[in-house]
This record gives structure tokens, sequence and C-alpha cells, in this order.
């Protein structure tokens, strides 16, 4: 592939990248609402102005909700930049940005394990 369609390549994938945060979002509100449901037997989970509701409680749902929504959110991510690897054959990640170290880890590896 020449170097002036690898250069556009991440231009092009960030409306999909867009839409794919848009969607991993709504899976993710949905499978916390299931995944809160099961643990507590409770339709809604509390919020953070919940007076109702104990320090404890307002946490595990923050905590569940996080986790779910970061996961949800890889695993999206991670498959639409696979399809876009397999149908263009370039990894669409922005030049110099490969290197970059992602957050909270050593090594800063190029994110294509």
């Amino acid at each position: 592939m020449s170097k002036s369609k690898k250069n556009k390549l991440p231009f092009v994938y960030q409306p999909i990248g867009f839409a794919l945060s848009w969607v991993s979002g709504a899976v993710a509100g949905l499978a916390f609402k299931q995944a809160w449901k099961a643990m507590r037997h409770e339709d809604d989970a509390p919020t953070a102005l919940d007076e109702d509701r104990r320090l404890g409680e307002i946490l595990l749902a923050a905590a569940l909700q996080g986790a779910i929504f970061a996961v949800v959110r890889s695993a999206v991510n991670r498959t639409g930049a696979k399809a876009i690897a397999r149908s263009t054959g370039v990894w669409p990640v922005a030049e110099g940005k490969e290197d970059e170290p992602h957050h909270g880890g050593e090594g800063g590896g190029r994110g294509r394990h």
C-alpha cells in the first residue's frame, strides 16, 4: 500500500471508530443493566447522588459499570481495527502513534497482540 494511503487511513477510520464507540457504549449499558439485575435483583443501579443508597453500593455499581464499559469498548475497538486491517492491509493507527505507550503499563507496546 502506498505511503499516502497509509497516512490517510487513520482519518478514514475516525468516523468508523466513532460509530464503534457509540455501539460499544450502548452494548455496555445493556450489559451493565443485566449484570446489576442479576447481582442485586434490582432494575435500577444506584447513582452517585442517590441519597437512599449506601456509599459501598454506589461504589460497587460504579466499579462494575466501569469494568464492563472498558471490556466492551476494548473488544469492539479491537474487532473493528482487525476488520479494517484485514480489508485494507493497514493497521488503523496514525503513523508515529503506534510506538507511544498506552495507558497504565510499561513497555509502550504497539497494541497489536
